[in-house]
């Protein structure tokens, strides 16, 4: 495994054990903007992230959700930059129901390549390396590898959908193309974990798609576990582009029914 994903999962393991201090015990919910909470658990687990990648890989930029955009201002113009999103799903963690992660994802010369994700409540923790692979690591450090699924019909496919970006017509269109209730899930990576160990097909979600932050990790770790991630029309999310917004949407699938789900979203 390259030492950038070693490190990076061991810090975000620092980071998992951080965020579930404070999730044990009471804590108070902040609002950068309406439907956008914060806590003192994301704002302490990104300064520990930033700090530690810093510290390990000087000069490149560390793209963080709670961080001052001036911290990582032309970020666009690296040929490398890491993408942080010290809670993902921070409503989930407010209401306590688990589904929440920690994400580091590293792209180089525009895509993503290094991704890791820790759930932090799951005890469970993830890393895709494109190109090597993509692992379960036990709290041992032993590696299992995991694998999106096989399927090759988009009729009986598992769609997963957000829990709180959803509209009711999107479920809708879901079901109808599937055959099958769309699943509402929390945290985009958690999302894209399900996918890359085969529990589930497809994760969508048109319009706004959170940010680079929530994309990057999550795309890497996908494509390693042998799927594919791009914006909803299918067009390749490119990292030095200088947005920080997905605002094509998201698409994660098993690689097979790519091509069906962006063409019945057209």
């Amino acid at each position: 495994m390259r030492s950038e994903a070693e490190v990076a999962l061991e810090v975000a393991l620092e980071a998992a054990t951080l965020v579930m201090g404070v999730y044990a015990a009471p804590f108070d919910v902040e609002f950068k903007a309406k439907d956008d909470p914060v806590t003192v658990a994301d704002k302490e687990s990104n300064a520990l992230i930033c700090h530690r990648l810093a510290r390990a890989f000087p000069g490149i930029p560390v793209v963080a959700e709670e961080s001052d955009p001036l911290a990582y201002a032309g970020f666009a113009a690296s040929e490398a930059a890491w993408f942080v999103d010290p809670i993902d799903g921070t409503r989930e963690f407010v209401a306590r129901n688990g589904e929440f992660a920690v994400m580091i994802g590293l792209a180089e010369h525009g895509r993503a390549t290094v991704g890791v994700i820790v759930a932090p409540a799951w005890g469970r923790a993830f890393v895709g390396v494109v190109g090597e692979g993509a692992w379960e690591v036990s709290p041992s450090g032993a590696r299992t590898a995991i694998h999106v699924s096989s399927r090759e019909a988009v009729a009986g496919a598992t769609f997963l959908v957000s829990r709180w970006r959803s509209p009711d017509r999107v479920a809708g269109f879901v079901a109808s193309l599937a055959g099958r209730p769309a699943v509402p899930h929390g945290s985009a990576g958690l999302k894209g974990v399900l996918v890359a160990l085969g529990e589930a097909d497809v994760y969508v979600q048109p319009g706004r798609a959170g940010m680079r932050w929530d994309a990057c990790a999550t795309d890497a770790l996908v494509r390693a576990a042998g799927g594919e991630l791009t914006e909803l029309d299918g067009a390749e999310l490119d990292y030095r582009n200088g947005e920080i917004g997905n605002e094509r949407g998201l698409l994660a699938t098993n690689g097979k029914l790519h091509r069906a789900v962006v063409a019945a979203f057209r």
